[in-house]
């Protein structure tokens, strides 16, 4: 083992950047004071960070085990891309930062730029980080900036769907929130310590529910699809269905009604798990693309019908299901941790 202590900036930096490819747009990439980019069109900017605790926890994602870090570089890169996914963009780039202890090894932050790289080669083929920082902190910390292109095209905001708009989703729902469930119930040992041996379980037992929690495989490209077929909004699915929904009812100031048969339909089977309804309004961190398009379109490949935009209601209520309000629960970063939950 090799501490970033140790090994000081310079070092650290070259092995970390040895690990990235160059993202298609970028005219001028990491080295400099700012990278440059090339565009066809509105850019859109999201950012989002991570912290060791709250946000994730290192003993999930192999700490002490070769390729640790990959899959936390992985999740890194998909939370990002899919927001700009969900704008109607293409993703061109992402600058990362991050901040861990002096006693951290090298190996983990050159596993998290390869999870980083692979997620944008597979999620989003041309993106690539950018550029970034490094730095020292008591906790491992990671703040992602993403750009993307709209190629021309109007970015699709939350604001703009309609009484009678169909409301159709795209990529996992609810699995992520039952891996979550899953690591914070079963991965600990007596101490509250997760265990190599206890995730090993999890993962053989519990795959498409671990595996969209740790690396979820956000549907990128679905993004621009849904825009050039005329969505009229859209929102990336971070905090689960019911809240994000809300969210995105409260923007263009409609109902979203849900119908449980279509959503059981499309899916109540996910890569060999099963999962409840509940499970799919309330679960987070799928960062799939919730979609209303007008009524009679024809949906784009991947995207699966699960309800209809109403007018708003006189109550206030803006999320049904079959017709009965539904209290919109999900992630919360200020709520209340799960039951287990307390930071290793």
């Amino acid at each position: 083992m090799v501490s970033v202590g140790d090994a000081g900036e310079k070092q650290v930096l070259k092995r970390v950047l040895a690990q990235l490819r160059p993202a298609d747009a970028a005219l001028l990439g990491p080295g400099d004071d700012c990278a440059i980019l090339a565009a066809n069109g509105d850019v859109v900017v999201t950012s989002d960070t991570m912290v060791e605790g709250p946000d994730f926890r290192m003993a999930w994602h192999g700490a002490a085990e070769a390729g640790a870090g990959f899959d936390l570089g992985w999740k890194l890169a998909a939370t990002n891309l899919s927001d700009v996914a969900a704008m109607g963009a293409r993703p061109i780039g992402l600058t990362v930062s991050l901040a861990c202890p002096q006693d951290a090894d090298v190996a983990l932050l050159e596993g998290i730029a390869r999870g980083l790289d692979a997620a944008c080669h597979e999620l989003a083929p041309g993106c690539g980080v950018v550029g970034g920082d490094l730095g020292t902190s008591p906790v491992l910390f990671a703040a992602v900036t993403a750009l993307g292109d709209m190629q021309g095209r109007t970015p699709v905001l939350r604001s703009g769907a309609k009484p009678g708009d169909t409301i159709a989703y795209a990529g996992d729902l609810g699995l992520a929130g039952i891996g979550l469930a899953l690591l914070f119930r079963e991965s600990a040992d007596a101490h509250g310590i997760a265990t190599s041996d206890a995730m090993a379980r999890l993962r053989d037992q519990h795959p498409a529910a671990l595996a969209a929690q740790l690396a979820p495989v956000a549907p990128i490209a679905m993004g621009a699809a849904a825009a050039v077929a005329g969505a009229s909004a859209m929102m990336d699915v971070s905090d689960g269905l019911s809240l994000d929904a809300e969210r995105l009812g409260e923007a263009s100031d409609v109902s979203m009604r849900f119908d449980s048969e279509l959503l059981e339909r499309g899916f109540g089977v996910q890569r060999g798990q099963q999962v409840s309804v509940l499970s799919m309004l309330t679960g987070g961190e799928d960062h799939g693309l919730l979609a209303t398009f007008a009524a009679g379109t024809v949906l784009p490949a991947g995207f699966l019908e699960i309800g209809a935009v109403g007018d708003p209601r006189s109550d206030g209520v803006r999320v049904l299901l079959d017709g009965a309000p539904f209290q919109p629960r999900g992630w919360d970063p200020y709520g209340e941790l799960p039951p287990g939950a307390k930071a290793e």
